[in-house]
C-alpha cells in the first residue's frame, strides 16, 4: 500500500503516523501541503496537530491549502482518506465529511484514553476491529463533534457512524464521553466510505511500549482491504 502523510505548518502527529504505517508494511511518502500534484497512492492520511496554529478555526485554514483541492479530486475517484483529530477538523471544514468540531463541553483541553465502540466493521478501515472495544488517546480541545437533526438522521441511515465512546463494556454514557460530542460519536465516514475522520488518535497505540496496540487495527484493517 502507498500513503501519503500531509503535513501542515503546525502538524505534530506526522512522523508518528509514518512510523506506525511503516511498521505494518506501507510505503509512506511525506507530502508537503503547498504541492499542486498529489502522487499515485492508495490512502491519504491527515494528522493530527495544530495547523496553522488553530488560528481563525480548527482546520479552517488548512482546509484550503494547495494539496486539498487534489485530495478531494483523489477521493472523488474513490482514494482513501483517513483524518485523525487536527486531520477530522480539516475534513470537516473542507466538507468532506459532515458536521462541525466545537470546543470541548468541559471547555479544556482533554488528553486520556478513552474506550470506543466500533460502529461499522464492514468498511476498509474497521474490518479488523470485529466488533472489539478499542482503547485509544485523545488530546485535542475542539473535539465536541455536531451536527444537525437531518444530518443526524444521513449518518444513522447510511451507516457513517464509525466510532462511539463507551466505557469498557461497551456502554454509552456521559461519564465515557471526554468532550460531550452529540451521540458519543467518535469518528464519522462519508457517504462513498471511502473517507473516515475520527478524533482519538490510533498512531498513539501501534506499540505496547507505548501504551497499547489497538490503534493498531485501523492500519492492519487499511493494509488488508486496499
Amino acid at each position: 500500500m502507498k500513503a501519503g502523510v500531509v503535513v501542515f505548518p503546525g502538524s505534530n502527529c506526522d512522523r508518528d503516523m509514518k512510523t506506525a504505517l511503516e511498521n505494518l508494511g506501507a510505503d509512506v511518502s511525506m507530502l508537503w501541503h503547498k504541492e499542486t500534484v498529489l502522487p499515485k497512492l492508495d490512502l491519504v492520511v491527515l494528522p493530527g496537530g495544530f495547523s496553522y496554529g488553530d488560528y481563525l478555526r480548527c482546520g479552517a485554514m488548512a482546509a484550503h491549502s494547495n494539496l486539498m483541492l487534489e485530495i478531494k479530486k483523489f477521493t472523488e475517484k474513490g482514494g482513501y482518506v483517513l483524518g485523525v483529530c487536527n486531520g477530522f477538523q480539516i475534513l470537516t471544514e473542507a466538507q468532506l465529511l459532515p458536521g462541525a468540531l466545537m470546543k470541548n463541553r468541559s471547555l479544556q483541553f482533554v488528553c486520556r484514553e478513552v474506550n470506543l465502540k466500533p460502529e461499522n466493521t464492514g468498511t476498509v478501515f474497521t474490518t479488523k476491529f470485529k466488533n472489539k472495544i478499542a482503547k485509544i488517546s485523545v488530546a485535542h480541545a475542539d473535539g465536541n463533534y455536531f451536527v444537525s437533526e437531518d444530518e443526524m438522521k444521513a449518518l444513522n441511515d447510511n451507516n457513517q457512524i464509525a466510532f462511539r465512546y463507551c466505557d469498557e463494556s461497551g456502554n454509552l454514557s456521559e461519564s465515557a464521553n471526554p468532550n460531550g460530542s452529540i451521540a458519543n460519536i467518535a469518528g464519522v465516514f462519508n457517504k462513498k466510505k471511502n473517507i473516515l475522520g475520527m478524533m482519538p488518535h490510533p498512531e498513539r497505540h501501534c506499540d505496547e511500549k507505548t501504551g497499547g496496540i489497538d490503534g493498531k487495527m485501523i492500519f492492519e484493517s487499511l493494509i488488508s482491504g486496499i
